[in-house]
């Protein structure tokens, strides 16, 4: 009986040291997977710490390259601005350019004219009317036209009345009845108002 009771002591300590054994290997265990864990917390709170810093890094070289964008776009234009402001004083410059090279053959035609050693009054006088028909047609071809016809009605915008004559039933009221000097139009603007005779 003493032999049966002691082998049964026996087992519950066997079964007791088994049991601490188990649970100091728990501990261990334990005791081994905290650093890790701890060490994979840290690195998480770094990335999340990171994270911000390297938005903010992208931001900023976002933002840089958006105004080098807008600097080249800011020059660009502002050649583009130099190059059509000489374009346009190039432009106006040269603007009478095809004007000049009409009125040449009539500058030519009167010099040829002078230089005649024997005209008679009837070459003079064709020579004349040469001159003025080619500057005549010139003139349209640089949108110059003449205003100020007799039988016309007067136009304050386009004439001016230099003298009145009584109207009657052939000759009615603010007509023109002879023009002293032609006005001309540049396009639709008054270079220079007719001087005419109005009835009145």
């Amino acid at each position: 009986m003493v032999e049966k009771d002691q082998v049964t002591d026996d087992e519950t300590l066997e079964g007791a040291v088994e049991t601490e054994t188990e649970t100091e290997v728990e501990e261990v265990v334990t005791t081994t997977e905290s650093p890790e864990a701890a060490s994979t917390k840290t690195e998480e709170e770094e990335v999340d710490e990171a994270t911000p810093a390297q938005a903010l890094v992208a931001a900023q070289a976002a933002l840089v390259e958006a105004e080098e964008r807008a600097l080249r776009a800011q020059a660009e234009m502002q050649n583009m601005q130099a190059r059509l402001r000489k374009e346009q004083a190039q432009t106006l410059k040269f603007a009478n350019q095809g004007l000049a090279m009409d009125i040449l053959p009539v500058l030519d035609n009167l010099e040829r004219a002078l230089l005649a050693e024997s005209n008679t009054v009837e070459q003079l006088q064709a020579g004349v009317e040469m001159v003025f028909n080619s500057l005549k047609d010139a003139l349209p071809k640089h949108q110059i036209t003449a205003v100020g016809v007799v039988g016309e009605t007067y136009d304050p915008e386009t004439a001016q009345a230099i003298q009145t004559l009584p109207a009657d039933e052939a000759h009615p009221a603010d007509t023109i009845a002879e023009v002293l000097q032609k006005g001309y139009l540049l396009h639709d603007r008054v270079i220079r108002p007719a001087m005419v005779v109005v009835y009145n």
